[in-house]
């Protein structure tokens, strides 16, 4: 028989899922935002959402990586290979960089730009990011390199929960699920 191995916190519980609901639309939003052709008033809107969502992940995963420095992750079953092990401690350190790395690039890509970020210009919190093409240009490409990478972890992410749940069925989904409560 299977023990269920422990959960994690409701914090964390819900910190993973709003920054979950964020990040997959903040993916779609980003693949059709820069297609040729696209109506201008979406674009924009798009752009518009894109910025300032992305600058709540930035505030998000900065706190998750915070608390969950204090609040270390739940081991892991003992039924769990080794090598399995490493690729989950490995894909949600990677996450977890990605996850700070994405708005970041985005934000100097902006800046650099000479571009707005409507909220932060409105608090009057411009930021010393030089208008710079060549930064820019730098930043655009690390962002899309990280937005690819982020978007194969997340299906890497994705088929092992599903491994989990559905075939293993090991309790690792139930880690993870629901969002709160139960501690």
């Amino acid at each position: 028989m299977i023990t269920q191995p422990e959960r994690y916190r409701s914090t964390a519980r819900l910190l993973h899922w709003i920054v979950a609901l964020l990040v997959l639309p903040m993916i779609a939003a980003g693949l059709i935002m820069t297609q040729d052709g696209l109506a201008r008033p979406l674009q924009d809107a798009l752009f518009l959402l894109h910025k300032h969502i992305g600058l709540l992940v930035l505030f998000l995963a900065l706190l998750r990586i915070l608390y969950r420095w204090f609040n270390p992750a739940p081991p892991l079953p003992l039924s769990m290979p080794d090598w399995q092990r490493r690729v989950a401690q490995t894909s949600h350190v990677l996450m977890y960089v990605l996850l700070v790395v994405m708005p970041v690039s985005g934000f100097i890509r902006v800046r650099a730009g000479g571009f707005p970020i409507e909220l932060l210009d409105a608090l009057g919190l411009i930021g010393p990011i030089p208008r710079s093409k060549e930064l820019g240009d730098t930043a655009s490409a690390l962002h899309q390199a990280a937005a690819f990478l982020l978007i194969a972890l997340i299906c890497l992410h994705v088929a092992a929960t599903l491994y989990h749940a559905l075939i293993r069925r090991d309790g690792i989904w139930a880690r993870i699920w629901p969002p709160s409560g139960g501690d």
